[in-house]
């Protein structure tokens, strides 16, 4: 069977329903690859780095990359990049539409200066265009002439004629595009209806109508059922309901042997069942693991490179890696427990699920309908009979029935009685218990590649002292300010989807922006020997003093320096409600981080992004607020925020501001202009810190300027 190279339309159109969580998400950088790959870096408030991949090249799709999986950017721009940063750095992502049925998705950005459109041909050679609010082609990939439409800079957009779209038809319509047909049935649903040739093959498997049959001796059932099929695909990809599967061409789930990915799926299909498959959660994450196998199957060149290895890149990458890991060993264990209590609560209502389990197969015993089984169960709700009640959906195709029981949703198979259900779940929970042992093996293996990578960073660095002829010269004697070019050198930290700086002797302090982040930091990165702060007024971020990195052991000999933990408060009260408020100074604590839990006293409650705190505490007393935001040069390119005394010292130049009168992103402006008076290389500043940037590390409320240096 040959592997899947492009996206059907029934996989744009579940694709673009699952990419509308990402709405709101902020455009960071553009770039294109050689192969016809645009990739677009956005981030979004809640979910972090988003990766977004638009391939036109060999294999057409758009998907949502793993950062683990994205290609190393380009050394240089080309021009249609630079047009993409120039429109959309800082841009919202407003919204993504399918145009019909076809394969074509549109991507809307906002920003303050207008409206900006991606359109995104996914057929035929492929092509990108980028459209202005007026729908005035700005710049597009590949140039277009045709009698039916032209897609070139300056034209307006046209789509190519749309294709019937089968998911919106009402049944007489759609019998009427079928009677139309002089071939059989599943032809007719490839060409006529636009499903292609497996589509059409599962719509009529799963409608129960044969594939050969001529359309002359179809009968109204047949369509009705036919109809009624699609109707089904419909509402599940436009509810979200979605059962994404990865195909591959072994015969066997038992099979071990490596098998080559054939196909990927929103929902599983019957014309596949034969195959090996693999589920996955999201269809966007199905879709990344596809295409990146896809291509490394294809053997792909690796894009070039620089001359120095990207040591910080595979440092930063390991790291990450290490917390997902992480991530997953309590995710196994999680997710064994609720399958554990999913079967307990099947025994502790045995009577009901049997009840339930019977009645379903009696009934199938009978023929009858599976709608027509569900129908039944919502009448018995109507007339408020517990077992209806608990029953949340039947699913034909796969003989199942999903019940509420205890706080669990437990999808069942019908064949099956109470004990070989339980029995199945209680088997899944083993399994999934035995995948920690490989994770935590892993771990190591991640670990010891960390400290290969940090090696092999020292000795080329040394490397590189010993052979250069040049005569040494230490970074801070060289005037940023008046280069006329300031290379760009950065790279990604986890931690900057936080509030963050790095104290004068080193330790990374992070806070979170919202109630949101300060769960997920207290959860996720407060560790032993670690420090937490916070304002003693309500309002203000979990603030943390890593006392160790993602991947280091704690070791009881550090020592945490007065310093830093002033710092530390200096920077917890600057980002809280103190500054909003228009106060300059108030309380801070310092706990250690075993004083800190979600569990409440009894007979209290905790709000989201709340913790009870536990024991003495530290107090920082009258502790003044004051935020610098400043741009770094060396040892990379990139805005920095925190305490004036830390950012002044480290930044090639540095604002400080206090609560003042400008809105936050009034003075964000400001400082984006002070900013670019200070560097000849005024592109610098605009490639590193635009006014988005620089709000990021302001505190919430109004500010004015105070001394810049």
């Amino acid at each position: 069977m040959e592997a899947k190279r492009e996206m059907t339309s029934v996989d744009i159109a579940a694709f673009v329903g699952e990419f509308a969580a990402y709405e709101g998400a902020r455009l960071d950088k553009a770039y294109l690859y050689e192969d016809g790959m645009v990739r677009l870096k956005l981030r979004h408030y809640d979910r972090g780095r988003v990766e977004l991949l638009i391939d036109i090249g060999e294999t057409k799709h758009v998907r949502v990359a793993d950062p683990d999986r994205v290609p190393p950017a380009p050394e240089r721009p080309p021009n249609f990049a630079m047009m993409l940063r120039n429109r959309l750095q800082g841009a919202e992502l407003v919204g993504i539409n399918q145009f019909e049925f076809d394969r074509i998705i549109e991507i809307e950005f906002d920003r303050e200066d207008g409206r900006t459109t991606i359109v995104a041909e996914l057929f035929g050679d492929g092509n990108i265009a980028v459209l202005d609010e007026t729908r005035t082609v700005v710049d597009c990939l590949d140039t277009v002439r045709l009698k039916s439409r032209t897609v070139a800079p300056g034209s307006q957009y046209d789509f190519p004629d749309a294709r019937f779209n089968p998911l919106a038809i009402e049944e007489d319509g759609f019998i009427t595009r079928m009677d139309q047909s002089d071939t059989d049935v599943v032809r007719t649903l490839a060409t006529q209806l636009n499903f292609g040739g497996l589509w059409a093959e599962e719509i009529c498997t799963r409608a129960g109508v044969e594939k050969t049959l001529d359309i002359k001796e179809a009968t109204t059932d047949d369509y009705g059922q036919l109809y009624d099929t699609v109707q089904h695909l419909s509402a599940r990809l436009s509810r979200g309901d979605l059962d994404a599967r990865i195909y591959f061409d072994g015969e066997s789930e038992d099979d071990d042997e490596d098998t080559d990915c054939v196909d990927v799926t929103p929902v599983s299909l019957k014309e596949h069942q034969a195959l090996k498959r693999e589920q996955y959660d999201q269809f966007t994450e199905a879709l990344d693991s596809y295409f990146t196998t896809l291509d490394e199957e294809d053997e792909t060149p690796s894009k070039s490179t620089p001359d120095r290895p990207d040591f910080e890149g595979e440092i930063e990458k390991n790291e990450r890696i290490i917390e997902q890991q992480k991530g997953a060993i309590d995710n196994f264990d999680r997710q064994a427990e609720t399958e554990r209590e999913k079967a307990e609560a099947l025994y502790a209502e045995y009577d009901l699920v049997d009840a339930i389990l019977t009645t379903v197969r009696e009934a199938r015993a009978e023929s009858t309908p599976w709608d027509d089984i569900e129908a039944r169960f919502d009448e018995g709700k109507e007339r408020d009979i517990e077992e209806a009640k608990a029953v949340n959906s039947l699913d034909g195709s796969e003989g199942t029935v999903t019940i509420s029981v205890g706080d669990h949703n437990v999808t069942l198979r019908v064949r099956d009685g109470v004990e070989k259900n339980a029995d199945r779940l209680y088997k899944e929970a083993k399994r999934i218990e035995g995948k920690k042992e490989g994770a935590q093996e892993a771990i190591a293996n991640t670990r010891e590649e960390l400290e290969a990578v940090k090696k092999r960073r020292e000795e080329w660095e040394v490397d590189d002292h010993e052979s250069t002829s040049e005569p040494d010269e230490e970074s801070e004697n060289v005037d940023w300010l008046t280069r006329d070019s300031i290379p760009i050198r950065s790279s990604e930290k986890w931690y900057e989807a936080y509030r963050w700086f790095h104290t004068s002797d080193g330790y990374l302090v992070i806070g979170g922006r919202n109630a949101d982040q300060n769960e997920e930091l207290v959860k996720k990165y407060l560790d032993r020997g670690d420090l937490f702060f916070h304002t003693q007024a309500h309002g203000g971020p979990a603030t943390i003093l890593k006392a160790t990195g993602p991947s280091e052991s704690y070791d009881e000999s550090i020592e945490v320096s007065d310093q830093a933990k002033q710092e530390a408060a200096e920077f917890a009260v600057s980002y809280s409600s103190i500054w909003k408020g228009g106060k300059f100074a108030a309380d801070v604590y310092m706990v250690n981080h075993d004083q800190v839990s979600k569990t409440p006293e009894s007979g209290e409650y905790l709000e989201k992004g709340g913790f009870a705190i536990r024991g003495d505490r530290t107090y920082f007393e009258d502790t003044a607020v004051g935020v610098a935001v400043g741009l770094t040069c060396e040892p990379e390119t990139r805005v920095i925020g925190g305490p004036p005394a830390v950012i002044t010292e480290r930044a090639e130049a540095a604002i400080e501001v206090e609560p003042g009168k400008y809105a936050q992103n009034d003075i964000a402006k400001r400082l984006y202009r002070e900013f670019k008076q200070k560097f000849v290389d005024n592109s610098f500043v605009r490639k590193i810190a635009s006014p988005d940037l620089i709000q990021e590390f302001l505190p919430p409320g109004q500010s004015s300027m105070t001394h810049t240096d």
